[in-house]
């Protein structure tokens, strides 16, 4: 993600920033600028709107923004949606009764503006694509609609899980990112020309699912750190594609970060990673050789960085041949829809309880 300031005082701000800690503005995300902006409340107060330097035009605030406290997003003031995109794309909030579950919730959307954040970036097609957060359900997708266990946003309960199943990686944002790629292989990949190499790099899709899912419970598959992303990319080609997907906006996420603030590394010793320049992920002359090579760079430094802190690995995993040309198809994949990218047509009703 790029590095945000305030627009009046230039001070650092971060994505879900809502205040700016220096002059106290109140701010607003702007999807349409895919920046922050600080506000200037219009008069009479009671209206509810406000003028940005940087938008043109006046706005108001999301209604799950004011009402709800888990959204930090305008819109412009004559939108008849009291919504903004991100918030229209949840069909369905959780229950807010239980203690705990509107900070929970909460979680779920700043990740979820984090992935649209990304995918508006790669000009990705968000076509018809819808949001389930709820309690007691399995975290999944079909049909364009992505289901997400609340339990997912609580970190204690995500420990938990993490340590049960033996994952190195497992986050929020990271489930988000598995779940959409299972969408852009619907949207993407079935039915169309990118079907047969798909085939040729990921398996065939049509091997039966359940009988995938019992023989991975029964344990991962012997040495697929040298083919796979992932222990559970073994399962199926789905789970393949939909691992692989999420690796790449990882890394894309984290490069963009990287360059967006001038990163580059001289070690003092010989024969460490060098990095002169961090090129930008999202420019479309940036190539998957310049990516990757940076991605090497910068997992050195993230993982000695984390380790200085005491935490384990930020980026517990190692990328193999096989893994390496799965990624640089999903790069292929996401840069020819880019050129073919179509409309957002996001829902018009608002979300249910």
């Amino acid at each position: 993600m790029k590095v945000f300031h305030c627009d009046h005082c230039d001070q650092l701000l971060f994505f879900e920033n809502v205040t700016c800690m220096r002059c106290g503005r109140a701010l607003a995300y702007l999807p349409e600028l895919a920046d922050l902006v600080s506000l200037d409340r219009l008069e009479p107060a009671a209206q509810g709107l406000w003028s940005s330097p940087r938008a043109g035009k006046t706005l108001r605030l999301c209604a799950n923004y004011v009402a709800h406290d888990v959204c930090n997003v305008a819109v412009a003031a004559d939108d008849p949606n009291g919504l903004c995109r991100s918030c229209r794309l949840t069909r369905t909030i959780p229950n807010l009764s239980p203690p705990g579950n509107q900070r929970l919730w909460y979680d779920l959307e700043v990740a979820k503006r984090r992935l649209l954040y990304t995918l508006d970036q790669l000009g990705l097609p968000q076509d018809n694509l819808v949001f389930d957060f709820l309690e007691n359900v399995l975290t999944g997708h079909s049909n364009g609609v992505i289901t997400v266990n609340l339990a997912e946003a609580d970190p204690a309960e995500r420990v938990r899980r993490k340590v049960e199943l033996g994952e190195p990686y497992r986050t929020l944002l990271g489930h988000l990112r598995h779940e959409i790629g299972h969408y852009y292989w619907d949207e993407l990949i079935a039915g169309s020309p990118r079907l047969e190499p798909f085939r040729a790099l990921f398996g065939d899709e049509r091997a039966s699912y359940d009988a995938a899912l019992h023989r991975h419970y029964q344990g991962a598959l012997a040495g697929w750190q040298d083919r796979y992303v992932s222990a559970y990319a073994t399962m199926h080609p789905w789970e393949d594609w939909a691992e692989t997907w999420a690796h790449y906006l990882h890394m894309t996420d984290t490069l963009e970060t990287a360059a967006a603030c001038g990163i580059s590394l001289s070690p003092v010793r010989a024969g460490e990673p060098t990095l002169e320049k961090v090129p930008h992920p999202l420019e479309r002359a940036v190539s998957f050789e310049q990516m990757l090579s940076s991605w090497a760079a910068i997992t050195y430094v993230l993982n000695n960085l984390n380790r200085g802190l005491g935490n384990g690995d930020a980026y517990p995993l190692s990328l193999a041949g096989p893994s390496i040309e799965k990624l640089r198809f999903v790069h292929e994949t996401i840069k020819a829809a880019a050129d073919n990218r179509s409309p957002l047509t996001p829902p018009e009703t608002g979300p249910k309880q």
